[in-house]
């Protein structure tokens, strides 16, 4: 089943953007704050500063005994405790998209190691993959991450490991958002 969201940068939402850092490519506009929607831009009253949508779907270069794990393991999102989120959006290179889809597979996983990485930080770290390609979208990714903030350390080595891998050669824009959730007081 396909969800569209919708992650609208502006002043409103329930996410305080604590950073964001242009890792390669382009910056995005600074905003204070960050609403998830699901639903497509053309659905919002109010569209921020900029929206960036994208759309999660099957998962694409995993084999059915890595799905298997990752379902084992994955805890959802919107953890009580999961007071801290990045929004990861990444635009790969022409030579990425060149590749066949087998040969996109054995970069990501039996070069990069890709899953067997996210695995080594399952649970405490929730991600959802969206994406932004096939609509348009200036990304073709938007990674969503959620975690408590004692994992924040853990989530900082997941992305180390991430970069220094052979598929982050193909990358030609990527934009690290920070979020903390207030919390009612």
């Amino acid at each position: 089943m396909t969800h569209h969201y919708s992650f609208v940068g502006g002043t409103e939402g329930p996410w305080r953007v604590i950073g964001c850092d242009t890792i390669v490519g382009a910056p995005l506009e600074a905003v204070p704050r960050l609403s998830v929607i699901n639903a497509p831009a053309l659905d919002l009253p109010d569209r921020g500063a900029w929206v960036l949508q994208g759309f999660t779907s099957n998962v694409r270069y995993a084999e059915r005994h890595e799905i298997n794990q990752l379902r084992a393991k994955q805890e959802g999102l919107g953890r009580a405790v999961s007071s801290c989120a990045a929004l990861i959006p990444i635009r790969k290179n022409a030579a990425w998209w060149a590749l066949s889809q087998d040969e996109r597979r054995a970069v990501f996983e039996t070069q990069s190691h890709h899953t067997e990485i996210g695995l080594d930080y399952l649970p405490q770290i929730a991600r959802q993959l969206h994406h932004s390609r096939d609509l348009g979208e200036p990304f073709d990714f938007l990674t969503w991450f959620e975690f408590a903030p004692e994992h924040t350390a853990a989530f900082e080595a997941l992305l180390v490991r991430l970069r220094a891998s052979p598929e982050w050669t193909y990358i030609e824009r990527e934009v690290d958002i920070r979020l903390v959730r207030d919390v009612p007081g």
